[in-house]
C-alpha cells in the first residue's frame, strides 16, 4: 500500500473530486507495461510475424503494444533494437501531432530516449533528430539507446537549454519539451518519487519548466510546434505553465491533439484565473482511467508564417582515404557525401545540420576509430548499417549461435574473410571479423549477457 503525503492527498482530492478514491486504489495495482516496434529496423507487418512479446495494440500508437513477456532485456530482438520498452502513457505526447518525415526535431530533455526513438521512427533520410540531455551519465544511456535502435540521422548533445537557444536559434520545426517535474505520475512505479515529493519542489519544477519553455521558443522556427509534457498532475506544473506561456507569447496558440490521443485522455483543467479559453485542449492521462501512469501534454503552435527554405551547411573537413577504402570494402553501397569528420572521428551523417562548433556525445553513425593503417569499427556501424554490409551472417533467433554471440563468444560461420554484420531474423545485431570460418566477436562487453 502506497502511503501518500497528507498535503498531496488534499491537493489530488481537490483536482479529482469523486474520482480520488479510484485513483488511490489504482496506485496499488501492478503498473502496465508496453513496448514499441522500431520501424527503422523492421516493418510493423514483418514484426507481427515474429512477435513474442504481446499482440494487444495501444490505440493511440500505431507501433505500440502492451507487453506480456518476462526478462525482455535478454531477448535477442531487444538487443537487435527491434523494440523499445516504454511506459504506455509516455508514448502519447509524441502522437499528439503529425510529424513530417523531413522535419528537424529537438528533444530538449531526452534521456533515456523513449520519446526520441519514437520520433526517430517518424523521420526519414532528410529529417533530423537532436536529442539533448544535461546530465552526462544519462546522456550515455540516451546514446546507447540511439545506437541500439540503429538511428542514423541523430545528434546527441549534453547541454543546458539556454546554451542550445544561443547556439541554434530558430532551427527546429518541432520541439519536444518532456520537462523535468515533481513526478507525481510515477508514484506507482517509483517509491523515491513519493518520498521526495513536496509542494516546494512542485514550485521549483514549475519555475524550471517555464525557463525551458522560454528557451524552446528561441530554438523554434516560425510556424513550428512545441509539445510540452510532464509526468505529473499538479496545476502549477501543467495548465498554469501553459496559461502563463500563452499570455506571454501571443504568437502561440494551444491546439487540439490528434483524435486518438484525445480519446485516450481527459481534458486539461480550467482553474480559477485561467485566461486560456481552450485549456481543455491540454490532455491528462490518469492511472485510474487509462492503462498507464500519469502524463500531461499540450501542443503549442507558433502562428507565424513558416519559412520555405531550410538553411544548411555542408562539412568541409578532409576525410582520410583509409575511411573510404574501409567503407568500400564492407558496404554494398553508401552516400560518400554523408561521410564526415566530427571531433576527429569519421561518421556517417546524411544531414546538413551545422553543429556550430559544439562537441556532441554522438553524431550520426560512428564509423570507427582511425588507427595507424586501419579502421577499428564501432558497434554503432554494425547496428545502424548492418543490413548494408556485403558480408552478412543472418541467424534465426532459435540458432544457438545468437546467444553465444550475445555472450561474447566466437562463433563458427560460413562467410568470406573480413568484417561482417551479424543479423537475427534479418535485423542487425552486431559485428564480427571472420577469419577462415571463425567469427571474432565485436559485441561490446558492456552489452553482453550471461548464459
Amino acid at each position: 500500500m502506497i502511503k501518500l503525503p497528507d498535503i498531496y492527498e488534499k491537493r489530488m482530492a481537490g483536482l479529482l473530486g469523486g474520482e480520488f478514491e479510484s485513483y488511490k486504489q489504482a496506485l496499488n495495482l501492478e503498473p502496465c507495461r508496453a513496448f514499441r516496434v522500431n520501424t527503422n529496423k523492421i516493418s510493423l507487418e514483418e514484426f507481427e510475424k515474429i512477435n513474442p512479446f504481446g499482440s494487444e495494440k495501444i490505440p493511440y500508437t500505431e507501433n505500440g503494444f502492451y507487453l506480456d513477456f518476462e526478462r525482455i532485456g535478454n531477448n535477442p530482438y531487444h538487443h537487435a533494437g527491434l523494440i523499445y520498452v516504454q511506459e504506455p502513457a509516455a508514448m502519447a505526447p509524441a502522437e499528439c501531432t503529425d510529424i513530417e518525415s523531413d522535419w528537424w526535431v529537438l528533444d530538449m530533455c531526452a534521456a533515456p530516449g523513449g520519446k526520441s526513438t519514437q520520433i526517430a521512427n517518424k523521420l526519414h533520410k532528410n529529417g533530423l533528430l537532436v536529442s539533448n540531455e544535461i546530465i552526462a551519465s544519462r546522456c550515455k544511456i540516451l546514446s546507447g539507446n540511439i545506437e541500439r535502435l540503429g538511428v542514423k540521422n541523430a545528434v546527441v548533445t549534453c547541454a543546458d537549454t539556454a546554451f542550445l537557444a544561443k547556439t541554434f536559434p530558430k532551427t527546429f520545426d518541432l520541439i519536444m519539451v518532456d520537462a523535468p517535474c515533481s513526478g507525481e505520475g510515477m508514484f506507482r512505479k517509483e517509491a523515491a518519487a513519493v518520498s521526495e515529493w513536496s509542494e516546494e519542489n512542485v514550485l521549483k519544477c514549475a519555475a524550471r519548466q517555464a525557463e525551458i519553455l522560454e528557451n524552446a521558443v528561441k530554438l523554434l522556427k516560425d510556424g513550428g510546434t512545441i509539445i510540452y509534457a510532464t509526468c505529473t498532475f499538479s496545476l502549477e506544473e501543467n495548465e498554469m505553465v501553459i496559461d502563463r506561456f500563452i499570455k506571454a507569447h501571443p504568437d502561440f496558440c494551444l491546439v487540439k491533439p490528434k483524435e486518438e490521443v484525445v480519446e485516450a485522455t481527459t481534458e486539461g483543467i480550467n482553474f480559477d484565473g485561467c485566461e486560456t479559453q481552450n485549456i481543455h485542449f491540454a490532455r491528462r492521462f490518469y492511472p485510474h482511467k487509462g492503462r498507464g501512469e500519469g502524463q500531461f501534454m499540450a501542443v503549442l503552435k507558433n502562428t507565424k508564417e513558416k519559412p520555405t527554405v531550410k538553411s544548411t551547411v555542408k562539412s568541409t573537413q578532409r576525410i582520410e582515404k583509409i575511411v573510404f577504402d574501409f567503407l568500400d570494402d564492407i558496404l554494398e553501397g553508401y552516400d560518400k557525401t554523408a561521410v564526415k569528420m566530427v571531433n576527429g572521428t569519421p561518421v556517417y551523417f546524411e544531414s546538413d545540420f551545422d553543429l556550430n562548433g559544439i562537441k556532441p556525445f554522438l553524431c550520426g553513425v560512428t564509423i570507427g576509430e582511425i588507427r595507424k593503417n586501419y579502421i577499428l569499427p564501432h558497434h554503432q556501424l554494425f547496428s545502424a548499417l548492418g543490413d548494408k554490409f556485403k558480408r552478412k551472417i543472418n541467424l534465426s533467433v532459435a540458432d544457438k549461435r545468437v546467444l553465444q554471440f550475445l555472450h561474447g563468444e566466437e562463433i563458427e560461420v560460413e562467410c568470406e574473410n573480413g568484417f561482417a554484420a551479424v543479423l537475427v531474423d534479418g535485423a542487425p545485431l552486431g559485428g564480427v571479423k571472420v577469419v577462415n570460418g571463425t567469427a571474432k566477436n565485436y559485441y561490446p562487453k558492456g552489452l553482453r549477457i550471461n548464459l
